[in-house]
């Protein structure tokens, strides 16, 4: 299996994790919630797989482009 990195598109604040470790997740299942200018935005997964890792926890800041989470494609 491929290991996919998930990346956040934007710059914010990590408002709530949706998804568990081990998860099977299909394309376009929400991984994590960002908040940024009081807006929710979704990180979601790029394709099916299994959710291997998430790499921060809700709090935390996040840039555009880092990753969020690693998933087995």
């Amino acid at each position: 299996m491929a290991e996919i990195r998930v990346q956040s598109e934007i710059t914010g604040k990590v408002w709530a994790i949706e998804a568990s470790i081990g998860d099977t997740l299909a394309e376009e299942d929400t991984i994590i919630v960002l908040e940024s200018m009081k807006m929710e935005i979704p990180v979601v997964a790029p394709s099916g797989g299994t959710l291997k890792e998430i790499l921060v926890q809700e709090g935390d800041a996040v840039t555009e482009g880092q990753d969020v989470a690693v998933m087995d494609g």
